[in-house]
């Protein structure tokens, strides 16, 4: 075989091609692509929920009560939201996977938050500033609690079986674990049907 500029760059575009594909496998992200391909990814973020999610709460299971401080120091309980839908959703400013979401979870919340679907963000920021000037620039207007405490060593990611951030659970109107995920499409589909 003759090597010649058209061969080296076919030989060059495949050992990319296959270097990329481990990385894929990782990957969280959707990608609009070639239906076997964008198949493969899907996949990917299966998985993904399935690794970090599983020890979540179960379906069923009596959301585990709370009662937090907000940036403004005031007190709010996971029993103040009975009766409504609660999205809680486990995350960090300091997570750059839960930055990823943020603007994802606000839309969610423009769309959904009402009467019926309350959101509630627990924070595992150590430093009050820092949370509370990441909520406040970034227009994250739904409820929001910290412990100020590092994230496993606080009581509500123990009582959640939290290993990964973000982790969101849905919890029904009378405080039962309708579903947890590590995936926030899956929060989205899940809203889609609560609305329906």
């Amino acid at each position: 075989m003759l090597f010649n500029k058209s061969n080296i760059m076919a030989v060059a575009a495949c050992a990319l091609l296959a270097a990329s594909l481990p990385i894929l496998s990782s990957c969280k992200c959707k990608t609009k692509k070639a239906a076997g391909e964008e198949t493969v990814v899907e996949e990917a973020v299966e998985d993904l929920d399935a690794k970090y999610a599983a020890g979540l709460l179960a379906k069923g299971a009596a959301a585990p009560e709370f009662t937090l401080q907000d940036p403004e120091g005031n007190e709010v309980s996971l029993k103040d939201f009975l009766g409504k839908y609660v999205v809680l959703d486990f995350w960090a400013s300091w997570c750059p996977d839960c930055r990823n979401d943020v603007p994802t979870m606000k839309a969610l919340w423009e769309k959904f938050g009402s009467d019926k679907v309350a959101f509630l963000g627990v924070s595992f920021d150590t430093e009050k500033e820092k949370w509370a000037g990441y909520v406040k620039e970034n227009g994250m207007g739904w409820s929001q609690v910290s412990p100020l405490a590092k994230w496993k060593e606080t009581q509500v990611s123990q009582d959640y079986n939290v290993n990964w951030i973000p982790s969101m659970y849905l919890i029904d109107p009378e405080g039962k674990v309708v579903f947890g995920t590590v995936m926030i499409d899956k929060l989205g589909k899940a809203l889609e049907e609560i609305a329906k």
